[in-house]
């Protein structure tokens, strides 16, 4: 008879402390709060009013948009080119739900290629201001997402993110690019007769002295 009591007693306290845990972690997952979704704002040449991307309603285009200045992909540089050099400028503020977090200026059309800039001040905190090398796609992506810009043979292939070159047709020359081979080629073949000929009477007179010596 105790010990039934005793396992009775022992199943209830079970039963209480599952029940006790089940609650608490349902009222902890309902305070947990939620991520809010991210977005992006840009602003630059050519646009009269921000273009304002959202997760929710363009998804594909933030995330190709916050891969181009995420800085921990990109190769960062010691200074920057030239005023004159860097092109139209856009700014990207990277956002979560309605709070800035990130500001970045992008260059597209810089010459020698796209560059990034990460001013100091930052909506959130300060940092320390950088340039960095953008990526090939950083012109098609920004177009792709509504930027007014010329479409480029450095064009994204498969996706609004991605960093596939597209080749123009007519940069294609096969006769060309033959002749050029050939051409190569025959240079290459003159370069090693000619190594041949030095090594050749290099040891001829090496032999010759050697003779002379000897006698």
């Amino acid at each position: 008879m105790v010990r039934r009591m005793r396992r009775l007693a022992g199943a209830t306290v079970g039963a209480v402390a599952a029940l006790l845990l089940s609650l608490s972690s349902a009222e902890m997952a309902g305070a947990a709060p939620k991520t809010p979704p991210a977005g992006v704002d840009i602003t630059g040449h050519g646009l009269a009013e921000p273009l304002r991307l959202r997760a929710d309603t363009h998804p594909a285009h933030v995330v190709a948009v916050i891969e181009q200045v995420n800085h921990k992909g990109l190769v960062r540089q010691s200074g920057g080119p030239k005023k004159a050099d860097l092109g139209p400028k856009y700014t990207v503020l990277v956002l979560a739900g309605d709070a800035p977090k990130q500001t970045y200026d992008l260059y597209p059309k810089a010459v020698g290629g796209p560059r990034v800039y990460r001013p100091a001040k930052q909506p959130d905190r300060k940092v320390s201001a950088a340039w960095y090398l953008g990526r090939v796609s950083m012109s098609e992506t920004l177009r792709t997402a509504g930027v007014p810009l010329e479409r480029t043979y450095e064009a994204v292939s498969g996706g609004a993110g991605g960093g596939e070159r597209i080749i123009p047709e007519d940069a294609l020359n096969p006769a060309q690019d033959i002749n050029e081979a050939f051409s190569e080629l025959r240079r290459l073949l003159l370069l090693n007769v000619a190594v041949v000929l030095v090594i050749t009477l290099g040891l001829a007179g090496i032999a010759l002295l050697i003779r002379r010596r000897t006698r």
